[in-house]
């Protein structure tokens, strides 16, 4: 397949779902907004050749690598303090109701606590809407590594939200049984 350059009349199309990935990376709208719109500038600042059809996996690649590298420059800057905590008082007109708004503010603040590898494979599947193997391409993963990843992201949000721990995994609770079994050293 022959290299074609990204469609910039088509951005706008992406939007929506770009934001989501952002708020979900960032937990916060604000940076969400800002995020997104520093990706736009970084793609749109030079012409970009794609190798196969996927705008969206691009552009969500491109948006990752931004948020990763705000996050970098960030860490070397000295840390302010937060405004008062009361501003998240503020009502999002968007949302449908303010329970709704509150859920989603939860949801996205528990999607970018996730480790990384998990937050970006459920960022590309469940808030953007790729395939799992649109997913794998663009986060250069085999598919089957996004379908553990997923399956691990899902039960630490889902634990977040309800405040438990997760359950341990297969491999954890057989590692842990062994540790139990081994004998142990007579002092």
């Amino acid at each position: 397949m022959a290299d074609r350059e990204l469609d910039r009349t088509s951005l706008g199309d992406h939007v929506d779902r770009l934001y989501r990935a952002a708020w979900a990376y960032c937990g916060s709208r604000e940076e969400a907004e800002d995020l997104v719109q520093e990706t736009f500038v970084r793609v749109m600042a030079r012409p970009r050749l794609l190798r196969n059809d996927e705008d969206l996996g691009y552009l969500l690649r491109s948006l990752r690598n931004t948020f990763l590298t705000g996050r970098r420059a960030a860490g070397r800057r000295p840390a302010t303090e937060p405004l008062d905590g009361r501003l998240e008082l503020v009502e999002n007109r968007s949302a449908p109701s303010p329970h709704a708004a509150a859920e989603a503010r939860e949801v996205y603040a528990a999607i970018a606590g996730l480790p990384e590898r998990c937050r970006d494979v459920l960022v590309a599947v469940d808030v953007v809407g790729l395939s799992y193997r649109e997913a794998a391409r663009g986060l250069r993963i085999r598919t089957e590594t996004v379908t553990s990843r997923l399956y691990r992201a899902r039960r630490l949000v889902a634990a977040r939200l309800l405040s438990v721990e997760p359950e341990p995994s297969a491999r954890s609770a057989r590692d842990h049984a062994d540790q139990r079994a081994a004998p142990q050293p007579v002092r």
